[in-house]
């Protein structure tokens, strides 16, 4: 099963996350299917690659709470048929 979750980039203290598509059974930094976006908490930036989102959301993959929160904040969600389960 695949999975939209964060994984953790930056410095100490000042982090930013990448949106990746991973296997569930994959550790959090371990090897991505393919980076989809981009989150910055600290300057409040989000970056989102909405094809490649569709896609996997398309194929069955499912958003942790904290990525479903990061794409319905930026209306990912806003015309789609698509909850998180």
């Amino acid at each position: 099963m695949v999975k939209l979750r964060l994984k953790r980039c930056g410095r100490k203290q000042q982090a930013v996350y990448r949106i990746v598509a991973i296997d569930v059974r994959s550790r959090r930094e371990g090897r991505d299917l393919q980076k989809v976006g981009f989150y910055d908490p600290i300057k409040n930036q989000t970056c989102l690659n909405v094809p490649a989102i569709l896609y996997f959301l398309e194929k069955g993959a499912q958003p942790t709470r904290t990525v479903y929160d990061i794409l319905k904040k930026a209306e990912f969600f806003k015309d789609k048929k698509i909850t998180l389960s």
